[in-house]
């Protein structure tokens, strides 16, 4: 489980509903008695529950029934119901649909990607990277970890990743000793932290073997290359993780499932349509 802040609660809260409803306030129902459900309109799987219901309890509404993050549910379950004053139930409606609506399509489809690799490799894993929709982090991490995926880095501090980028600052040629030179400097600077090294070509990625990072990732790479890479791997009898990142989709990522990758990365989840969640609110 994931800790939401009761700061971002108020931040969602306050996007859409800063002002109240103000269609409810002409009305003159705010004080009513009802309640809202929310039901996932097609087979899938859920995730965001636990942050609506952080919301929907924000607002001083009673939980009247809800299912489990992580779960797969068939079409027209329901996610989660409350009750309490219609002002409140319509302050939460547009917030919390969002919520769900987002994040079991990100959940969906990472358990479609997972699914689709673990049938060509039980052992593979799909990671997702730190290229989530501005301001959508703590969601989108819970969707991921909900679908069956795992966090590949949730920011900069958490692993070294050596990019390209980072080595055009450094006086380096490419050459074994220029990666083994790195990768020394690297353990001995943050000796609990794994070494990552990201490769663009064939070429680049023998040259990193020999130098014994922890993990190799192959960005943008055909399947072609990641399984000579792979082989070669091998034949030093390294222990390196081959891992493939750049352009990765439930689509394509069991073909590099079936070239030996090990590891798969990608953002494609954040971007998947939304589940179409479905809302009821009626009077008590």
């Amino acid at each position: 489980m994931l800790y939401y802040p009761e700061t971002l609660m108020d931040q969602w809260i306050l996007d859409d509903v800063n002002q109240g409803d103000l269609t409810t306030r002409v009305l003159g129902i705010g004080r009513k008695e009802g309640s809202i459900t929310f039901f996932l309109k097609r087979p899938g799987r859920v995730s965001g529950v636990e942050a609506a219901e952080k919301v929907l309890r924000r607002l001083g509404l009673e939980i009247t029934e809800r299912t489990g993050d992580g779960t797969d549910v068939a079409a027209q379950s329901v996610l989660i119901g409350a009750a309490g004053k219609a002002e409140a139930l319509h302050q939460a409606w547009k917030v919390v649909q969002n919520i769900l609506e987002w994040s079991c399509g990100v959940a969906e489809y990472t358990a479609q990607m997972v699914y689709a690799v673990k049938q060509v490799n039980p052992a593979i894993q799909v990671a997702a990277t730190r290229k989530n929709i501005p301001g959508t982090k703590l969601l989108a991490l819970a969707a991921i970890l909900n679908g069956g995926g795992i966090i590949h880095r949730g920011g900069t501090g958490e692993s070294i990743l050596l990019f390209a980028d980072h080595r055009r600052f450094l006086d380096f040629a490419g050459t074994a000793e220029d990666w083994k030179g790195v990768i020394g400097h690297l353990r001995a600077g943050a000796p609990e932290k794994k070494i990552i090294l990201e490769a663009d070509t064939y070429c680049q990625a023998i040259a990193m073997l020999d130098a014994e990072p922890d993990s190799i990732q192959l960005d943008t790479c055909n399947p072609e290359t990641v399984a000579q890479v792979v082989e070669a791997r091998n034949r030093r009898s390294r222990t390196c993780m081959i891992a493939v990142a750049g352009g990765l989709t439930k689509d394509n990522a069991p073909v590099y499932a079936a070239a030996g990758a090990q590891l798969i990365v990608s953002s494609a989840p954040y971007y998947a349509a939304p589940a179409d969640v479905q809302v009821l609110l009626k009077p008590l």
